[in-house]
């Protein structure tokens, strides 16, 4: 992968102020790309885009809840007036609650999860199409394990990403034409979330790296964002409507 794999392209990246957005944020300014980076908390972000400047990175910060269908429109918006042009779409929030038995998923639940991570990319995306439309581009989203595998305790996150991963593919074959190239990652990351998992529920974190081959959860920046960056870039000019797992070798089909 060329040191410049990103050089000349702009990305937008939700829920980046921390964990895998905040990681591929980082791995991306190292690349060349220039940002537009979104999050609830304005402190994340702000912090994150410090982080990023210092790297060399031209960053727009947007502060927002992925989950607002006006929120995304504006995030969009943002980015064209403020660089004239968008290449690369990551679709990284989500917020849910973990651990919760099928029988107990309330509407608060429902409402969070899907909110945050299947209306948001859709929303995201489809603010997107007109400025990827003809000149094409790159749209990243996020899967999980506990839906390709159905974990107990993640119903409706795991509902959540299966979906994403249904749009995903819907979206690569009806804008493959446009040269839009539309993508999955399902990633097991030492992530914020993660971390906060491991501490409220150990036996399960335990049973998880069980089954990760290589007995370690990903480090964001330096194993799952290279993915991310490669997905991004011109060298996955032929790669579409593809879920790919990295994580460990949970995942072997």
């Amino acid at each position: 992968m060329s040191g410049k794999a990103l050089e000349g392209k702009v990305a937008l990246i939700t829920g980046a102020g921390q964990g895998i957005g905040l990681g591929i944020a980082r791995a991306f300014a190292s690349v060349g790309a220039r940002l537009a980076i979104t999050g609830r908390d304005a402190a994340k972000i702000d912090r994150a885009a410090k982080e990023l400047a210092a790297l060399g990175a031209e960053v727009l910060t947007i502060p927002g809840d992925a989950a607002s269908r006006q929120g995304a429109k504006d995030a969009i918006a943002a980015v064209i007036q403020r660089f004239g042009q968008l290449d690369v779409l990551v679709n990284n929030a989500q917020a849910s609650v973990p651990g919760v038995p099928l029988a107990d998923i309330d509407d608060g639940m429902i409402a969070l999860s899907m909110g945050s991570g299947l209306y948001g990319t859709l929303f995201h995306m489809q603010a997107a199409y007109p400025h990827l439309k003809g000149r094409g581009g790159s749209i990243i989203n996020f899967g999980s394990r506990t839906g390709t595998a159905g974990e107990v305790g993640f119903g409706i996150y795991a509902a959540t990403k299966e979906g994403i991963r249904g749009l995903s593919r819907v979206a690569a074959r009806e804008w493959g034409p446009e040269g839009i190239r539309v993508n999955v990652i399902c990633p097991a990351a030492l992530s914020d979330a993660a971390k906060k998992f491991a501490e409220e529920f150990p036996e399960q974190q335990a049973y998880f790296l069980s089954i990760i081959p290589l007995r370690r959860l990903g480090d964001p920046e330096a194993d799952i964002a290279p993915v991310a960056v490669f997905l991004a870039s011109d060298e996955s000019r032929y790669v579409t409507g593809q879920t790919i797992n990295v994580e460990g070798g949970m995942t072997m089909f």
